[in-house]
């Protein structure tokens, strides 16, 4: 994977960043670091009440995810490809969306703090698709604690990501609108997107297959 040992995708809620994550995990051999989003004890009840769990919900994410990157630390990352499902810059695309003026100054004091001891990815892939598909893909799943999740919620996530990485320059970058694509059930589209990946990136490279299924 011509000298990448840190991949980071990323995306919207239901864009199949963990699916992908694991199946690249099985056709590449690397080690896999996921968001551990179902022991928030908080989530639930920031989909019912957004506004008074807001807080709650984005600080234990914000820890948890540090945990999990200076664990990172402590692993040799330049013997193995390693696959995230998220980013840690993540946490403040939903804090900005969720918090208000005030939550958001508190949270950043702490963020900017942990951000200076996270590692960087070597590659990121955007996941990119419209609001009408991952509000599909959300209601395939069935989680229970994601019923109460809003059309306009999920519209307003998604173009707080695209606004992010429409600017992004931190790292090399892959843009793939998976509108129409599925790399789930279909190899050839999962192999479409392993070539693309194993390319070299130098600033920002779109993937846009143009199929229909």
């Amino acid at each position: 994977m011509r000298h990448l040992y840190y991949i980071a995708i990323e995306g919207p809620i239901g864009v199949g960043k963990t699916s992908l994550v694991n199946l690249l995990s099985q056709q590449l051999g690397a080690r896999t670091v996921f968001e551990e989003f179902d022991g928030n004890p908080f989530l639930p009840e920031f989909y019912k009440d957004p506004e008074r769990f807001a807080f709650q919900t984005q600080l234990w994410f914000l820890l948890q995810r540090y945990q999990q990157q200076q664990d990172l630390r402590q692993v040799d990352m330049f013997h193995n490809l390693l696959i995230t499902d998220y980013m840690f810059v993540k946490d403040r695309l939903f804090a900005s969306l969720n918090l208000n003026e005030n939550e958001m100054g508190l949270y950043d004091s702490i963020a900017n703090l942990l951000e200076r001891n996270v590692i960087s990815p070597d590659l990121v892939i955007y996941l990119q698709a419209d609001t009408d598909t991952l509000m599909r893909n959300i209601s395939k799943r069935s989680r229970s604690y994601e019923t109460s999740i809003s059309y306009e919620y999920i519209d307003a996530l998604n173009q707080v990501y695209n606004e992010f990485f429409f600017s992004y320059q931190d790292t090399p970058l892959v843009i793939i609108n998976t509108n129409r694509i599925d790399f789930v059930n279909n190899d050839k589209d999962l192999n479409e997107v392993i070539d693309v990946i194993r390319q070299p990136v130098s600033g920002t490279k779109f993937f846009n297959p143009a199929r229909d299924y």
